[in-house]
């Protein structure tokens, strides 16, 4: 399934080793003063409404994205591939985002899934020439299962990292990813959006609307990009 660029996006093809192609979107080359690899949470494509919001939003930040399919997302299947085939194709979207974009600085991350498996791909094997990793809504355990065990692999990571997490996220409780955080020390910063669940989505209460909510936390997350440019 293919993807269709909106204007000012361009499209792109990526080869992913042992797995054919898949599509990328990259946006906000012009006045970019940093980019980001973006990769999409499990349920997700690179077009889905929340990406695409995403990635606009930081090029109004001037971060430059490429945001990716994974190999079952591009299928059209909603079953996540194995670890090694996703680890192979976050590392396609960076070689991609750095042959592109010589010139900047670049991170790695992305929604809940498409985050995880870039820290993996890191820990595993750090990526060539990323400066650090972005995490929008990390899943540190599944929904009603509270545990650790998806962090283990953070120790491994010796890059800067930014958390950014709702304080309603079922896929995160706090106290725990404040501990994991805490282990992890100087090396990762949390930026916590009260009230807010996995998706970002604020309660009306709130007196807050999720655009609001989504320009502020995308603003976080340039700034810290910039300092670690």
């Amino acid at each position: 399934m293919g993807v269709a660029a909106q204007p000012g996006e361009e499209p792109l093809r990526l080869p992913v080793d042992g797995d054919g192609e898949v599509s990328g979107l990259l946006l906000g080359m012009r006045d970019a003063r940093a980019g980001l690899v973006l990769g999409h949470g499990a349920g997700t494509r690179l077009d889905h409404p929340s990406m695409r919001a995403t990635a606009q939003g930081l090029a109004g930040q001037r971060i430059a994205t490429l945001r990716y399919n994974f190999p079952y997302s591009e299928r059209g299947s909603r079953r996540p591939d194995a670890p090694a085939l996703c680890h192979a194709t976050v590392r396609a979207a960076v070689a991609a985002a750095r042959s592109r974009g010589p010139q900047l600085s670049w991170f790695a991350g992305g929604r809940s899934f498409g985050g995880r498996m870039t820290s993996q791909a890191q820990a595993e094997h750090g990526l060539e020439g990323i400066r650090g990793l972005v995490f929008f809504g990390f899943p540190l355990h599944p929904a009603g299962e509270p545990g650790i065990k998806r962090a283990e692999h953070l120790d491994r990571v010796d890059l800067p990292m930014l958390f950014v997490q709702g304080t309603q996220d079922a896929l995160a409780e706090r106290e725990r990813l404040e501990g994991v955080i805490g282990r992890l020390g100087a090396r990762a910063e949390v930026e916590w959006v009260m009230e807010a669940d996995h998706s970002f989505h604020v309660p009306v209460r709130s007196g807050r609307r999720d655009p609001e909510v989504l320009e502020a936390l995308l603003a976080c997350a340039a700034g810290w990009m910039l300092r670690h440019a």
